[in-house]
């Protein structure tokens, strides 16, 4: 899996050239502002509500001795569960409504890898509202999926040595499950639902390569807003295409089962 964690992480060089050379841009505008307005959204609200929060929280503590301790503790557990929480909540939000503008940009990253493969491959064809709907159905899984392991990860990483694991698992969490979304806007041309997420279990390690870089670059001030979305879709479905290629199903029945797919 590590061989494949660092696939997916080699596959974000070049990116920006592959955008240029094929025309990409015009695709990210409406995700880039779907991305950018959901983002200041989530950044505003952790600024308004982390004192809240933490007050609220704080009153669990009823004892006199520590209290001081644990309103200071409360304060920042606050800040981090709602970064945490808008985090994964942003990233499916943006991804979901993003589906039916980034399917066309991984269909033209799969031909111009695979040339007359692609021509001659008999894909799924959906219209905006199914490749919609189908983004909606993954995330909506995905997150429900995702917090229900941040949640208690969260409760942990406030606790000394034990909480520094819980922060790693946090990210690594996070980095597949975003990973995961952005394989699928390949995936969707090529698999059904559950065949798609069985896709995933098996090359779980692109997943998270991707998923990692996605997670630094939202930490870039603004910019990361912008750009993460357009560079790790093109990474991803870069990858995704080679590892569909790798194991002979790009040409075929597009109908046939994952379990067929050797690991």
């Amino acid at each position: 899996m590590i061989k494949n964690i660092i696939n997916g992480i080699k596959a974000y060089f070049g990116g920006f050239a592959l955008i240029s050379k094929l025309g990409l841009w015009k695709y990210f505008a409406i995700p880039i502002l779907i991305s950018f307005l959901t983002g200041i959204l989530f950044v505003t609200l952790a600024w308004f509500l982390s004192n809240p929060l933490g007050s609220l929280i704080a009153k669990a503590w009823v004892w006199d001795w520590g209290s001081e301790t644990f309103a200071v503790i409360s304060k920042y557990f606050s800040i981090l569960l709602i970064l945490a929480l808008g985090l994964v909540l942003y990233k499916h939000i943006v991804m979901a409504l993003s589906a039916p503008f980034m399917s066309p940009v991984s269909e033209k990253v799969e031909a111009h890898l695979l040339g007359d493969k692609h021509i001659n491959h008999q894909h799924r064809n959906t219209s905006f509202r199914q490749q919609l709907m189908r983004g909606i159905r993954i995330n909506v899984r995905n997150l429900f999926r995702e917090l229900l392991f941040i949640i208690p990860l969260l409760i942990l990483s406030i606790i000394p040595v034990v909480g520094i694991l819980a922060t790693i698992l946090i990210f690594a969490v996070q980095a597949y499950y975003v990973g995961f979304g952005n394989m699928d806007y390949t995936m969707e041309r090529h698999f059904k639902y559950k065949d798609s997420i069985e896709f995933v279990r098996k090359n779980r390690g692109t997943a998270i390569g991707n998923g990692i870089v996605f997670m630094l670059m939202l930490f870039i001030p603004i910019i990361g807003f912008i750009i993460t979305l357009p560079i790790s879709v093109v990474a991803a479905s870069t990858e995704t295409v080679k590892i569909l290629d790798k194991q002979g199903l790009i040409i075929g029945d597009t109908n046939k089962e994952v379990s067929k797919i050797e690991a």
